[in-house]
This record gives C-alpha cells, structure tokens and sequence, in this order.
C-alpha cells in the first residue's frame, strides 16, 4: 500500500457557533512522517481545528482527509490523539487507566508496562490519578494516545506543566516518533518549543490560517522568527 504524502489534509474547513465564525477557509497539509506544528495564541482556534479533524466536532462547510482518504471514523483506529488533558479514572493509578484502555482496544497486558516506562510514569506506583501534578497528567494523556502506536498522534498543548527535563523527554519523543514513519501533529502557543521540534508550522489567528510552511521561509524578511509570529498574529488588531 502506498503511503500518502499527507496525513491530514482539509479542504476549506470553516466552524460557526451559531452567529460566530470560529474556523474560516482553513486549508491544512500535515506531512507523512513529520512533526507539525500548529501555532496560535489563545482563543486563535487551535483546538476547534483539531476537533474537526478528529471528528469530535463537525464542520460548517469544508472536510477532512485523513491518510488520503476521505474522512471516515474507522480511519480514527490509526490516530491516537489527546485534546484537553486526558480522560481518566481519577481513583485509578495511572497503570490501572492503561490497562483499562488497553483491554477496550484488545491490547496485550506489556503494552502497559511499555508504555508507563515510555512516558515516565513507571515510578508513580499506586497513587491514584485525581492526585497527579499537572505534568504527570499531562504523561499519562500522552501515553493513552501512544497506546496503540498510532500512524497519527495529535496532541494538543503536550508540553503543558512538564518542567523542563519533561519537556526536552517530550521533544525527543517526539522527534523519533515522526523518524520512525509516524506522523505528529501539536498544537502549540509556545514559539520556542514549536521551533525546535517542528518540521512544518501553521500560524493561526482568529480562525484563519496567516501561514503554512517552514520556520525558515516565514522568517525570511524579518529581524526574528517573534518579529514574524508576532506580525502574523497582530495583523489587523487595532
């Protein structure tokens, strides 16, 4: 089977809440095996994009491709993905949340310890969920999402109270992950950290998409990469 050059494409993607246009003409095109970074300030519609993409919403007009296909939710068994912060069992440790995963997707029993080891949750032992810290919450939605070794991991805010040996652990993760063939896409309002994992960024503003391509090409012309960002994302302000 021959693979596609984009894992996510859509097509004219536009979302109104009732007299409100969230999302506007958003066309994006998330490489094959590449991390891409979707940028924004708050409120830009960084999460209402990516609950277009996983379904979670539907769209005013517009679509969704997933791996060269028309959208379709049976595609979505080859995407893991956290929006929001996990959803767990706050009186379960964070292995017992996996393992009730893991067994509603018909996983092997290692696939937890695995995965525990993989985000660095293996020392947190029996404490139970509702108790972690912002950053070890923030592990254990990533390691939902990596349960089933997705062809698509989608993250929204991932490096979200991780301190920053949690955040360079991250990166990594990240980076052998699109290495490997898979493909990642993060939402993210930090610059910094999006510039040094991102392969392809996104700049979106007010719902509509200022910018797609590479780091390098949207600071062409500019002082900075800030001094870009921050001309895309002013644009138009009073």
């Amino acid at each position: 089977m021959n693979t596609p050059d984009f894992a996510i494409i859509t097509d004219h993607l536009a979302k109104r809440f009732g007299k409100a246009t969230v999302i506007h003409d958003v066309n994006l095109h998330v490489p094959t095996g590449q991390v891409y970074g979707l940028l924004g300030p708050n409120g830009a519609g960084k999460s209402t994009t990516l609950g277009l993409i996983l379904g979670l919403l539907q769209p005013t007009s517009g679509g969704v491709e997933l791996f060269g296909q028309p959208w379709r939710r049976d595609l979505l068994g080859r995407v893991g993905a956290s929006l929001n912060g996990p959803a767990f069992y706050g009186h379960l440790s964070a292995a017992e949340n996996l393992e009730v995963h893991a067994r509603l997707l018909g996983l092997k029993a290692d696939v937890v310890r695995r995965t525990l080891e993989r985000v660095g949750l293996a020392g947190a032992g029996g404490k139970a969920a509702g108790q972690f810290s912002t950053g070890m919450k923030s592990r254990l939605a990533l390691g939902m999402a990596l349960l089933t070794e997705p062809d698509l991991l989608i993250l929204d805010e991932p490096q979200n109270g991780l301190d920053p040996e949690g955040i360079y652990a991250l990166r990594q993760q990240l980076r052998d992950y699109a290495g490997a063939g898979k493909t990642v896409l993060i939402s993210s309002h930090q610059l910094g950290e999006v510039q040094q994992l991102a392969d392809v960024i996104g700049v979106l503003h007010g719902g509509t998409l200022r910018y797609q391509g590479p780091l390098a090409q949207l600071q062409a012309g500019y002082d900075s990469l800030e001094d870009a960002y921050f001309h895309l994302t002013r644009a138009g302000q009073a």
